[in-house]
């Protein structure tokens, strides 16, 4: 919690124990920031709620909390509203303060947890072997996106990508490429291009398809492979170092941190799966349907209404995903010591995950205290309303969609800074073409589907990066315009005087307070949202309140110093969408 935050909090709730009793201390304050500022800097609703408890109208719980309340060096108005909202406007000397420090922290206020605690997060997840496609977007950037945040809070953040490198799919890749002669041995056999990656699959495919005799091969490969046939063995690690390669190069161009050693694919837990079932057995938990082995847990149901049974091994012997699920989150929890972890899958899997999770919790095999947080997502739509794809009905590849956003991105810039030299043009392109890219996303409450719109995601106005990367850079040329040093700016003079500074200075203070909401709630598009509000609230100072050109050098200053401190701001809470600022658009 912010300082600010905290500092209200603990005020009103002395005044509610000295005007109510000590009982009443801990009592939820209730506090917001306001929508309008005829009703004040904050607005606190905790005589509702109290009001309610004691018997008594709310709006005279109201007043005996405003006569008790202590104001001095935070409030220069206390008012009631209403039934018995309180309407808080803060001093102003408490606001120059307030954002000083703010300032002086390289933190910019946000808290770090203490003591620190383990967070692991399962994102991305791409499949082996494969092209990564529209659908990797969203688990992608938002999993980056929260992985980030928890680094800001001071959290131990242990990214996870649980690739899809195991299972019978596997049986017809390899069976394939040793028919065409393929030598894992060979120098460059772990350097196939994505393109080729993607005939490797195909050509497979085709013929797992259409010839029966290659289907029976291809099965028996899989025995091979999961029994540990050198040879079988070794061309598997070509198809999955190549396909690590290729995601990396794509992470590169997304700006997503998650690194090739963060890969633990299905294949690190197989030596788990029989443990697994040698538990459940043990514990009597398993029971057979349909010649399967099945567990129950919780109170899931199917169609029929009758008790839903997760599958965890096939009557041919073979585990399935909910087998590797358990055993990764044991080895999450117990292994890598996590207090928390962070699923950021589809929505339609969200019956899964609960499913065993629900399994973990009953069973005991992890404690209650261990956070098991499912992060669902909706689809990405055309313009249609119908799932994104190529004009042909194919899916559409990843780096077709960065190519495009940087083309677009580049032709835009050029039109309008027609003088930016060509390097730094490209430069630029890159960082608002994929900026736009991951905003248009992550401004979206993620529950929700969205529509994937070029022009909406690109445009200079409203509720998108580019707008919020204009933003900066126009702050920058403030500095440039007035030779002034950005990193060497003294900030720690702020005065808050005009009405457009104090609105500024206000939604600044909340920076801290939003970002660690978004570790809690796991939705970014609510740090989008505040970033929005500030780049507006930014514009409306820089149009009321003249800086280079103020009235004195002290008022100069103090508008440098906001200025200065509203472009760290847009940058870290950019940098936490994944997004780089450019300093010229």
């Amino acid at each position: 919690m912010s300082d600010l935050q905290s500092t209200l909090e603990s005020r009103l709730q002395q005044a509610v124990s000295a005007a109510l009793g000590p009982d009443h201390a801990d009592a939820d304050p209730v506090i917001r920031p306001s929508n309008n500022p005829k009703f004040g800097d904050y607005q606190a609703n905790l005589a509702m709620a109290l009001g309610k408890k004691l018997g008594q109208k709310p709006r005279d719980v109201a007043e005996k909390i405003v006569d008790a309340l202590d104001s001095d060096g935070l409030f220069i108005r206390v008012e009631i509203a209403g039934p018995g909202f309180i309407n808080l406007t803060l001093d102003p000397a408490l606001l120059s303060t307030q954002a000083a420090a703010m300032s002086a922290d390289a933190n910019l206020g946000i808290a770090q947890a203490d003591p620190q605690q383990t967070v692991v997060i399962d994102y991305s997840a791409p499949n082996v072997a494969k092209e990564m496609h529209v659908g990797h977007l969203r688990s992608t950037v938002i999993g980056d996106a929260l992985a980030r945040t928890f680094d800001a809070v001071g959290l131990k953040t242990i990214r996870q990508n649980h690739l899809g490198d195991w299972g019978t799919q596997f049986g017809m890749l390899i069976t394939n490429l040793l028919d065409t002669g393929f030598d894992p041995h060979a120098p460059g056999s772990d350097n196939a291009s994505p393109g080729e990656l993607t005939k490797i699959y195909k050509a497979a495919k085709l013929r797992f398809d259409n010839e029966p005799e290659f289907v029976e091969r291809a099965r028996q490969r899989v025995v091979l492979l999961q029994a540990g046939d050198e040879e079988t063995l070794a061309v598997w690690k070509a198809l999955v170092e190549d396909s690590k390669q290729y995601f990396d190069t794509v992470y590169q161009r997304l700006n997503v941190l998650i690194q090739p050693e963060d890969a633990k694919g299905e294949s690190f837990y197989n030596d788990r799966l029989p443990g697994v079932i040698e538990r459940l057995e043990q514990e009597g938990r398993l029971q057979k349907s349909q010649g399967a082995d099945v567990v129950y847990a919780g109170d899931f149901k199917d169609r029929d209404g009758e008790p839903l049974p997760m599958i965890v091994r096939k009557a041919d012997g073979g585990y399935l995903y909910a087998t590797t699920d358990l055993a990764a989150a044991m080895y999450r929890a117990h292994d890598l010591g996590a207090s928390r972890v962070v699923y950021v899958i589809g929505l339609p899997q969200k019956q899964h995950v609960e499913m065993f999770t629900t399994m973990l919790y009953e069973y005991g095999w992890i404690e209650k205290s261990v956070r098991m947080d499912f992060v669902g997502f909706g689809s990405v739509l055309g313009k249609d309303k119908k799932m994104f794809k190529t004009r042909s009905g194919e899916t559409i590849r990843l780096v077709d969609l960065i190519d495009e956003a940087e083309a677009k991105a580049e032709a835009a810039i050029a039109e309008k800074n027609p003088d930016l030299p060509e390097d730094e043009r490209k430069a630029v392109a890159q960082a608002v073409g994929v900026g736009a890219l991951k905003y248009a996303d992550l401004s979206s409450d993620r529950v929700k589907d969205y529509v994937f719109d070029w022009d909406r995601m690109l445009a200079l106005e409203g509720n998108t990066a580019p707008y919020l990367l204009y933003s900066y850079a126009r702050i920058r040329s403030i500095f440039r315009k007035g030779e002034i040093d950005f990193d060497g700016l003294a900030s720690d003079q702020l005065a808050v005087s005009e009405p457009a500074e104090r609105g500024l200075v206000l939604q600044l203070l909340q920076f801290a307070g939003v970002v660690e909401n978004v570790a809690d709630t796991l939705e970014p598009h609510r740090l989008c949202n505040y970033l929005y509000e500030l780049a507006t609230r930014y514009h409306r100072f820089f149009e009321q309140c003249p800086v280079l050109k103020a009235e004195d050098e002290a008022t100069k200053q103090s508008r440098l110093a906001l200025c200065h401190l509203t472009a760290r701001t847009l940058d870290r809470g950019l940098g936490l969408l994944g997004i780089q600022v450019v300093e010229r658009m």
